[in-house]
């Protein structure tokens, strides 16, 4: 699902939502579609929700440099069209505030159901950059207005730390076209931390946990902005012999965590999310990410709150995490498959994309779906499999032919968010499922398989740089043709698929 800024200009009562504790780019972000609509004629709100006001002083300062109108709000007259910028409706860190209509204008990755109205890119390092790219689409130069220009700039520099974590071409075009104010960022990126603040983050850090075994770093903070987490989870990552980082804080409605990741076998976002389970909920990118345990869930589940039970809890989790995560690289070593059964797929309609019909370079891609991003290597021997609930994964040419067979049925995709592949180079996307045609399982040798009863994180042969996550109850998979082409197939998955192979 995408759209252009031009499509919002069908509705008149409009309402601007940040996440809760907006950052510099919610701020930025939120400022530039303002902007945008008074230039169409719509004069929009711009808010935010939450527990608590904004009160780090370099987004308080950037609100009176730039002049950003926005306002700290706990209810809403509803709107026609609520529009949520840099997150997404419905997830933990946004207010719910009820709408005729929702867009979503977002970089990280995708949590939930989306609504038509929707533009999410999370390759990108920022939302600055989206909004950059809607209004290039618009034919709108930023640099029309020193202060939308200095606001995404800033927005962009502070949601990829200081431009170090960039990689994506739009990201670099924002921050070398942008005609920002100096004097506006100098004055901003000085005021990062207040006096205050920076004591908070002096005496955490003084009392750090390290595990060297798994290379973490856990600290405590006392109740603190938000955004410190974050600024003290960066410090405690370059920290030598950290890879991943716990920041914490208890407040009185719950307990903010902020999680960093510098290596490709943890997820910053996974590892959030598995922080928070039961609890709350948590999320983000692959190497920054948030969340917050509930207050009232934790109690629910026993867990007096107290600072020493969250301590042994945040500790427990954080340990069990590294210690219970198995890690595998598929495509090296052939798998043992002496306690895995075999199995053969059942004659289950599914869907595949010949990658030749796209016309795509041969060079990496992501497939976006609904689940996130997906990213590997197209050529024109690939096909895509597009599985019974609209899970995406790709095979070579030979191996599809050995295992599929198409039939002339119609394809009729069974998922919510239709799958879009996009060239990380130049942003070009393709449809997916207008190219998709029907076929069933060929029978075959079939899988050698086994039920997991722990987290295995497995680098597939298709996509040797991002891991896929099994949990309890999923199924680790071994072609019998190659016993090198390890993969995790989800168990609701694998159970409507497969079959165990009689004798």
């Amino acid at each position: 699902m995408s759209f252009k800024l031009s499509q919002l200009l069908n509705y008149k009562n409009i309402v601007i939502q940040c996440h809760d504790n907006p950052d510099a780019d919610a701020l930025a972000c939120g400022y530039v579609v303002k902007w945008y609509l008074k230039k169409k004629g719509i004069d929009a709100k711009l808010i935010y929700g939450g527990r608590s006001m904004i009160q780090k002083s370099n987004l308080v300062k950037m609100t009176e440099l730039l002049e950003i109108d926005i306002e700290y709000v706990s209810e809403l007259e509803k709107p026609e069209l609520l529009i949520c910028v840099d997150c997404q409706y419905g997830e933990s860190n946004v207010t719910l505030f009820e709408a005729d209509n929702i867009a979503v204008i977002d970089h990280h990755q995708v949590s939930g159901e989306l609504p038509a109205l929707s533009e999410v890119r999370s390759s990108y390092g920022s939302c600055s950059t989206l909004i950059y790219e809607m209004l290039k689409e618009e034919h709108i130069d930023i640099n029309e207005d020193p202060k939308i220009a200095t606001a995404l700039y800033y927005g962009l520099m502070t949601d990829t730390g200081n431009f170090v974590e960039i990689s994506h071409p739009s990201d670099k075009d924002l921050r070398d076209n942008a005609g920002f104010s100096n004097f506006e960022i100098t004055t901003m990126r000085n005021s990062n931390l207040s006096k205050e603040e920076l004591q908070i983050a002096g005496d955490a850090l003084k009392k750090a946990e390290f595990s060297d075994k798994f290379t973490y770093g856990i600290v405590e903070t006392r109740p603190c902005d938000p955004n410190i987490l974050g600024i003290i989870s960066d410090m405690l990552l370059e920290v030598d012999g950290v890879d991943t980082c716990l920041v914490y804080s208890v407040q009185d409605f719950g307990v903010k965590i902020s999680v960093r990741s510098c290596i490709k076998q943890v997820r910053a976002s996974e590892l959030a999310e598995y922080l928070t389970e039961g609890y709350g909920g948590g999320g983000g990118h692959i190497v920054k990410a948030g969340g917050l345990l509930k207050r009232d869930m934790l109690e629910k589940a026993g867990i007096e709150y107290k600072r020493d039970s969250i301590a042994a809890l945040m500790k427990e989790r954080m340990l069990s995490y590294h210690r219970d995560s198995e890690v595998k690289y598929a495509g090296i070593n052939e798998e043992d498959i002496s306690d895995h059964k075999r199995y053969i797929k059942k004659e289950v309609l599914v869907g595949y994309v010949d990658a030749s019909l796209l016309e795509v370079p041969d060079r990496k891609f992501l497939i976006r779906t609904l689940e996130g991003d997906i990213s590997i290597k197209l050529d024109e021997t690939a096909i895509i499999i597009i599985g019974p609930e609209g899970e995406i994964y790709p095979i070579k040419r030979e191996k599809f032919e050995k295992s599929y067979r198409p039939v002339d049925d119609p394809y009729v995709y069974p998922g919510e968010y239709m799958p879009m592949v996009i060239d990380t180079v130049n942003g070009e996307r393709y449809e997916l499922i207008p190219h998709a045609r029907s076929c069933i399982a060929a029978g075959g040798g079939g899988i050698y398989a086994k039920q997991i009863d722990h987290r295995i994180k497995i680098f597939t042969t298709w996509d040797p740089d991002n891991y896929y996550l099994g949990v309890p109850g999923d199924y680790m998979a071994v072609r019998t043709d190659d016993l090198k082409d390890v993969y995790i197939i989800a168990r609701n998955i694998f159970e409507k698929t497969y079959e165990e192979m009689k004798p």
